[in-house]
């Protein structure tokens, strides 16, 4: 099969995308916002069939003014369209860009379908963001295998991971089958039909047989105060932007573990945080960014 090839937004349109890396810088960044501030405040959050953005148009001599041949809001998506229809070829294409390098990481991803994890009526082998109901996305694969990657090292079999925001549980049943039935892995989410609806996914995915044996778990929850009863955590992971770097989640990190999270409003980057053995923490930027807000449940529902 041919190798689809890599996509850029272009100059036209620009576009926010949830769960995905962008390439802009800050001046850009500040004045796309500006332009589109008021218009993105009356979208609601739904999906075209490929891709979950929000669009606006730029004057065409401003676009050209700003960006020349180079896309107004360039964000990194490796392909689109309908061709790649197996999570096998999903995964490869993953490795062929370059995203994925792990051997490890690519096992695991070729072993949970995320067709599994995405609602009827949209490709879920697009490398977009995709709606899963509740003013709430499952993030594009390049973001699920960047953050497992980063967290590799402490998703070591017997280890404890959690998972915020856990959404329709993919990157948690992901988590499970890489520390194994000795490990625990934790998923929170705050909107309980998605936690019902995740554990049905993962039912029927190879991560089942963690969650009947009880070393994988989803509970409903505010992700933001994490969750103590299995802490500490070798790894978290959080799903949506905070602000900043909820304390909770913090102190719940094991000394040597690592946080992966979006942090930010309007220009937002994600976070990695190590925690070393005497508890001092480090915080280092690995790309940006763009997530849905990490708030709470009515704030979240009401868009």
């Amino acid at each position: 099969m041919p190798m689809p090839m890599p996509i850029s937004l272009s100059t036209g349109p620009g576009v926010i995308a949830y769960g995905c890396r962008y390439i802009t810088p800050p001046l850009r960044r500040l004045l796309t916002y500006t332009l589109l501030h008021k218009q993105h405040q009356h979208h609601s959050h739904r999906a075209s069939q490929f891709s979950i953005l929000y669009s606006f148009r730029l004057p065409p001599n401003l676009n050209r003014l700003l960006t020349g041949n180079c896309p107004f809001f360039r964000m990194e998506r490796y392909w689109a369209g309908s061709s790649i229809n197996k999570n096998k070829a999903m995964v490869e294409n993953l490795q062929r860009y370059g995203v994925i390098a792990s051997k490890k990481v690519a096992e695991v991803m070729d072993t949970i379908d995320r067709a599994l994890f995405v609602p009827d009526g949209n490709p879920p082998y697009v490398d977009s963001p995709m709606p899963i109901g509740y003013n709430a996305t499952i993030s594009a694969p390049h973001m699920h295998a960047t953050c497992l990657q980063l967290l590799e090292e402490n998703l070591q079999p017997g280890m404890h991971a959690l998972d915020v925001g856990s959404g329709t549980g993919y990157l948690t049943a992901c988590f499970a089958l890489m520390v194994g039935p000795q490990g625990r892995v934790v998923g929170v989410e705050h909107i309980p039909e998605l936690v019902t609806e995740s554990i049905k996914n993962i039912d029927k995915s190879a991560a089942a047989p963690l969650l009947k044996e009880g070393s994988l778990s989803i509970h409903v929850g505010d992700g933001r105060q994490g969750w103590p009863e299995f802490a500490p955590y070798d790894a978290i992971h959080v799903g949506a932007a905070a602000p900043e770097i909820p304390k909770p989640l913090i102190d719940q990190l094991k000394p040597g573990g690592r946080m992966v999270i979006p942090v930010g409003n309007i220009f937002q980057d994600l976070k990695v945080v190590d925690k070393d053995q005497d508890g001092s923490i480090s915080v280092r930027t690995e790309t940006s960014v763009r997530y849905v807000p990490l708030t709470s449940r009515e704030a979240q529902l009401q868009g």
